[in-house]
């Protein structure tokens, strides 16, 4: 192939020869690399990997691991908690559960609130919206609880002191 070709415009997909330069036909661009070869055993240029247990021609294809690296390392350990899933970073099991008590045992909510925002602070967790409604919900609870059994025994008291009395 000459470049430019005479007649019309160049193959845009196919390597050009620099001006000046004849046609080599022992060139690498000479041949289409991925061309079968004419008695369909494979030819020795061929762009696919080798088989299994095969040295490659050096560049790692898809599904070999680079020199020097396991196919099943992960991230280097920094002592730091790696969060899952693509760098979002889990939720506290502390803020699940004070949610969760506080409409079970409140005071039990207060608690684990407490608790989960201490272990927020120092591993970077999620669930800090959870720990707040947890407490919120848990402070409310606990205090219409404690209304109640007042109200209770304020109403024991009120009856049985007028019951003692005749009409």
């Amino acid at each position: 192939m000459t470049y430019p070709p005479s007649g019309g415009t160049p193959d845009p997909y196919q390597p050009q020869q620099p001006y000046g330069q004849p046609h080599d036909p022992t060139s690498p661009y000479a041949q289409d690399p991925y061309a079968a070869p004419a008695s369909g055993a494979p030819s020795s240029g061929q762009p696919y990997p080798p088989p299994y247990g095969q040295p490659s021609s050096g560049q790692p294809y898809y599904g070999q691991p680079e020199a020097g690296k396991s196919p099943y390392s992960g991230p280097p350990y920094t002592g730091q908690p790696q969060p899952p899933y693509g760098g979002v970073a889990p939720t506290n099991t502390m803020a699940i559960l004070s949610l969760v008590f506080a409409f079970i045992f409140a005071p039990a909510a207060i608690f684990l609130g407490h608790i989960a925002r201490k272990q927020i602070k120092a591993s970077g967790e999620q669930g800090w919206g959870l720990t707040t409604a947890g407490l919120w919900l848990g402070y409310i609870f606990t205090g219409l609880s404690v209304a109640a059994c007042v109200f209770y025994v304020v109403v024991i008291v009120i009856v049985s002191s007028n019951s003692g009395s005749t009409y």
